[in-house]
Formats: structure tokens, C-alpha cells, sequence
């Protein structure tokens, strides 16, 4: 889901949801594309998975709780690390564009780790796999991210969620997001729908399908 910033002048019927504003954080989390297992069905952000560190541009297997960095000229490799961060993903830095999942890393003592320190930190990893589908593309539908080229359909008051711009999710997109800007003014003047996408141009300028 994402947050509904309000809709636009425009020709839109909804203007009364102009001033609704919906946490992006609480939303999110249903939103994050495929589960590491390869799920697209699943709608909420990975659990928590034991892995080795997973540093910056190395690879991993794909398991459903255990995920091993291998070299990406593995035949194992499934999935490229786009960026990894230590913490909850809730006060760290927001994936890359394209991400396509993202792997929530708990604290463990593995036998061995990247810096020898005998530990891996609680954190995550911003993933793309290595081969299609990549959810996390704009209107691939998924990904735990909104950017531009990503189309929504409406869910609840003030909520969208994210669907694919080639009509086959399970419901059809009815707006597409075609700027993102720093502010609400700054969209063009046909936007119909504001969606929060967070980041440095924090609003996604939507227009109906």
C-alpha cells in the first residue's frame, strides 16, 4: 500500500480526499514485492532471515529463512545486494530504485563473517534478482518501493496499492504515477491522484488511466 497524499484539481470526482495524509511507513509494509521464496503472491515484507553479511554488490542464494552470500558466478547466485544498511529498516536509509525485496537480517553468531568480528548485525538488504521477473521495476507491480512508472489502484480511504501498469495483477491500475516532485505544487497541473513515494521528491504526481 501507499499513502494517498490528496487528489489533484484536475478533472477528478474525489477531491474531497484532498487532505488525507496516510503514514507511508504503516503502509509499506504490504507492499514489498515477492517473498524470498519467490512468492509473488505474498503482500508483506519479508520476515526476518538468518545470512551471512551480504555486503554491497555480492549475491546470495534464495532460501526461506537462511540466505548464503556467494560469488554472483555462482550457479547458487539468485539475487543481486543492491545495498545493505545495519538497524530496522523503519529508521535506515530507503532502498534503491528497482529494488526488487527486501531481506530483514536478524543478529546472529555465525561461524564465520565478513569482518571476522564473529558477529552479523541486526539489518537488511535491498535485493534484485538476478533474473525476471523484477517486480521492483517501474509498473513491474511490486518492489518496496513507488517510483515513477508505477501505477496504483485505489484500496481504502487515503491508501493505494501498487499493481502492474499491463493489466495482469489481480486488479486493474487506474492511475499512473508520471512525476515525482518536492512538493504538491511543483506536480503538473493535470495530476488527479498525490501519492507519497518518500526519498528527496517525496510526492508522486499521478494522472488516471
Amino acid at each position: 500500500m501507499r499513502g494517498v497524499m490528496g487528489h489533484g484539481g484536475g478533472t477528478s470526482s474525489c477531491v474531497v480526499a484532498a487532505l488525507l495524509i496516510v503514514a507511508l511507513s504503516a503502509c509499506q509494509r504490504e507492499n514489498s514485492g515477492p517473498a524470498p521464496d519467490g512468492n509473488e503472491g505474498a503482500a508483506t515484507a519479508s520476515p526476518s532471515v538468518v545470512a551471512t553479511f551480504l555486503a554491497r554488490g555480492t549475491c546470495s542464494t534464495r532460501g526461506r529463512t537462511v540466505f548464503h552470500q556467494v560469488s554472483c558466478r555462482s550457479e547458487k547466485a539468485a539475487a543481486l545486494v543492491l545495498s545493505r544498511y545495519d538497524g530496522p529498516q523503519a529508521l535506515g536509509p530507503l532502498c534503491p530504485e528497482r529494488t526488487d525485496f527486501v531481506l530483514h537480517i536478524s543478529e546472529h553468531r555465525p561461524d564465520s563473517d565478513e569482518n571476522g568480528d564473529g558477529s552479523v548485525p541486526q539489518g537488511y538488504a535491498c535485493m534484485r534478482n538476478l533474473e525476471a521477473p523484477h517486480p521492483g521495476d517501474p509498473g513491474g507491480g511490486g518492489g518496496p518501493r513507488t517510483i515513477v512508472g508505477d501505477c496504483v489502484r485505489p484500496l481504502r480511504q487515503g491508501e493505494v496499492k501498487e499493481t502492474a501498469c499491463d493489466g495482469t495483477g489481480a486488479q486493474a491500475p487506474r492511475f499512473k504515477v508520471t512525476a515525482a516532485a518536492r512538493s504538491r505544487a511543483a506536480c503538473p497541473a493535470d495530476t488527479d491522484l498525490y501519492v507519497q513515494l518518500g526519498g528527496g521528491a517525496p510526492v508522486g504526481c499521478a494522472r488516471r488511466l
